[in-house]
């Protein structure tokens, strides 16, 4: 006889590690606001955060098409504003900035200089139905989510791949809104945040490019869903969930070990590891919070700091 014992997850709280400036906060309506917020006037929407080699955080704040820098000291600067929607950023090994942009594709951003360069902006002649989120795997290779309003009733959401060759592949067709992305260190695991569906999913990365028997890592519960994603060098992954008051820390099986609990907002959106630590930061996007909190481990190195 065997039984299992399923262990409740210790909680983790988290703290403000500073807010976006009330001279920053630009509160008025916006056709982002009116589609995925109607009736709301909101003054931002935090996402995206990601650390430079330098050490600044980047956060987008996707209404008002702004990508801020949060210096190490929590200085906010501007680094550009523009016509679009930026949601995920990640960076490349040569210091560029990739956006996902849900209007216009994926973008590359000179953060020096403020230039903004189109990478991809559709598919065989076919438009994007949103870009989300976008990682690097360890050899370069780009993997995004196309999200859309897509969901239970239209779970029709892509993820690619875009090779270092500018091959573009398409790995998942039929997901229902999915949203944060994440490969393990070994390139041999994808996973995604499917939104609507409220799950996480798992797949093997093939030899050959393929993915093969997806299937759901966590379930979950609530308004919203999982949004980003970060992994940890156990193995473990973090997931925001953007209606449930923090981030749940998966280990390698999909239990949840470990729950980092907002200290205000239920909204938190991404997760991002400050590279070489095991200080993981929030998005709080209601309130334009960053939040901060220690995990038992560190974050994977990305391929933005590798040697």
């Amino acid at each position: 006889m065997w039984s299992l014992s399923f262990k409740p997850p210790e909680i983790i709280q988290a703290r403000v590690l500073t807010r976006l400036p009330d001279a920053l906060r630009q509160p008025r309506r916006t056709d982002w606001v009116d589609a995925n917020k109607p009736g709301h006037v909101m003054d931002s929407f935090l996402e995206g955060p990601v650390f430079d080699r330098a050490g600044n955080l980047y956060v987008t704040d996707i209404p008002y098409g702004r990508i801020f820098r949060i210096t190490p000291v929590l200085d906010w600067q501007l680094v550009v504003q523009y016509e679009g929607w930026p949601n995920g950023v990640a960076i490349h090994a040569d210091g560029s900035l990739w956006i996902a942009d849900y209007r216009r594709g994926i973008l590359k951003l000179d953060a020096a200089s403020g230039a903004i360069e189109p990478v991809l902006a559709h598919r065989n002649s076919e438009s994007f139905k949103g870009v989300n989120d976008l990682t690097f795997d360890s050899d370069g290779r780009l993997f995004f989510t196309d999200q859309g309003q897509t969901g239970l009733h239209d779970p029709t959401g892509r993820v690619y791949r875009l090779g270092t060759d500018g091959k573009l592949d398409l790995l998942l067709s039929n997901a229902p809104s999915p949203n944060g992305i994440a490969v393990s260190e070994d390139g041999k695991l994808l996973f995604v945040a499917v939104t609507r569906g409220n799950q996480v999913w798992r797949a093997p990365l093939l030899p050959d490019g393929s993915i093969s028997k997806m299937g759901a890592f966590q379930s979950f519960f609530g308004t919203s869903g999982p949004d980003g994603l970060a992994l940890a060098d156990d193995g473990s992954l973090v997931v925001a969930h953007a209606s449930l008051g923090g981030a749940f820390v998966l280990n390698a099986r999909g239990e949840i070990t470990h729950f980092v609990r907002s200290p205000g907002g239920q909204t938190v959106t991404n997760v991002a590891f400050r590279p070489g630590t095991r200080e993981l930061v929030m998005t709080e996007s209601a309130t334009g919070t960053v939040l901060s909190a220690e995990l038992p481990v560190a974050g994977v190195p990305l391929f933005s700091h590798r040697s």
